[in-house]
């Protein structure tokens, strides 16, 4: 279990449910007046704040203490800076947020605020106010601020945050404030557009793969993909036909027998790969499963890197029909399918395969990544040899003790994965 969750126990995990709360009677009553009140008042101000509290308390044995005379002190300052705040209110602020539509889990996400003054007077001290983060996020970087921003002038600003969890994920418009004089209060706020952004899965770092790979015929070829390896190989060399690229003319074979002739190539073979991806969410914790899942990752990354075409990814018994590798689609195509993906129900073997079936004919492969090795996963991967198609069976998991057929399980610790060490596989 994950305990940053319990730092924001009453936050609501997504942005609907969020705006829902918000929108509600209860969010009116309470959200709305504690966010407002917390967005008006600087760092500084609310250090103060606190210190006024503490001052209030104290002050409450008037006949030994002058606790109350600090209390009243604090408060009037902090009363006199709100009620001054209305004429520094930001006037023909612009403000725009931007940051990349993807991040992995941990890394560093860059977002830029961009402020543009188009009044007619200089924006002094601006601050940003940011929204309230989900439990798995959390900022990396201190806060910015510009100096000044003169008119027509614009300033950016940048800070960087990361996530913890895959998923998509909704930030709330982030605001940005002047400071008034005194330093304790901001100005009316003046806020950005909502991010929408998607954390990806880590990929885990497989540096080979073992498959029994073999490669099936496919009509008319593959018009797209490059030309490497066996997809452009020299089939035969034949007289010249109208229309046939000058560029494949063959040389040697005209010099030979007076004709024009042209090479001609091969494009019909080419090695398909399938990933199974095992989601049952009852056998194993949320560590092993999302190790899974970034080992999925690992693999399909190790597969582009070569010349087959990655035809499949099943994701418990959904299936996701694609055309990965040799130029042909694109691997964060797979990367935003695995980030959204959620804890399935048990395997059944016998539905799995029927809505496999149509696919096994073209595939030379299938990979299929467990949380478990017990009696219908073992029946799976013999109907699926059955018909011709090899397999690698990578178990995730942290027994010590391999599965039965040793010679096709492979098992790969989650520590192995989350330490980022290389996988041979």
């Amino acid at each position: 279990m994950n305990f940053a969750r319990f730092n924001h126990i009453l936050i609501p995990a997504t942005w609907a449910e969020r705006q829902r709360l918000q929108n509600s009677l209860q969010g009116r009553l309470l959200m709305k007046p504690t966010l407002a009140v917390f967005s008006a008042f600087t760092n500084e101000g609310m250090a103060l704040i606190v210190l006024g509290m503490l001052a209030g308390v104290l002050g409450l044995d008037a006949q030994h203490t002058k606790g109350h005379l600090l209390w009243c002190m604090i408060t009037g300052l902090l009363v006199a800076c709100l009620l001054v705040r209305p004429w520094f209110r930001l006037r023909d602020v612009e403000v725009s947020a931007h940051a990349p539509s993807r991040v992995a889990v941990d890394e560093d996400l860059s977002i830029t605020i961009v402020v543009r003054n188009n009044g007619p007077r200089a924006l002094e001290s601006v601050r940003t106010l940011y929204p309230i983060l989900p439990w798995d996020g959390h900022w990396t970087s201190p806060r910015p601020f510009a100096q000044h921003v003169p008119p027509g002038g614009t300033a950016e600003l940048e800070r960087t945050l990361n996530f913890v969890q895959r998923g998509e994920h909704h930030l709330s418009p982030i605001g940005v404030g002047n400071v008034v004089p005194g330093g304790l209060v901001l100005a009316q706020q003046a806020y950005s557009q909502d991010l929408k952004l998607l954390v990806v899965p880590r990929i885990a770092r497989v540096e080979s793969l073992a498959t029994p790979m073999a490669q099936r015929y496919q009509p008319g070829g593959v018009a797209l993909a490059s030309k490497t390896g066996e997809s452009m190989e020299l089939m035969s060399v034949r007289p010249y036909r109208a229309g046939d690229p000058l560029r494949d003319l063959h040389a040697r074979t005209w010099a030979r027998t007076g004709i024009p002739h042209v090479r001609e190539y091969q494009q019909e073979y080419f090695s398909r790969v399938g990933v199974v991806l095992d989601t049952e969410s009852n056998i194993v914790n949320e560590e092993i499963q999302e190790a899974a899942i970034s080992l999925a990752a690992g693999v399909l990354a190790h597969f582009t890197r070569g010349e087959a075409l990655i035809d499949l990814l099943v994701v418990g018994d959904e299936i996701h029909p694609l055309t990965i590798g040799r130029s042909l689609g694109s691997f964060e195509q797979a990367l935003d399918l695995l980030a959204v993906v959620e804890p399935g129900t048990p395997l059944d073997d016998d539905r799995l395969f029927i809505r496999l079936s149509p696919y096994l004919k073209r595939l030379s492969t299938l990979v299929l990544i467990l949380l478990k090795w017990d009696s219908p996963r073992q029946r799976l991967l013999q109907r699926i040899r059955d018909h011709g198609v090899g397999c690698r069976v990578l178990l995730v998991t942290n027994r010590q003790d391999l599965a039965k057929d040793e010679a096709t399980v492979l098992r790969v610790s989650p520590s192995q994965i989350e330490d980022d060490r290389a996988l041979r596989l």
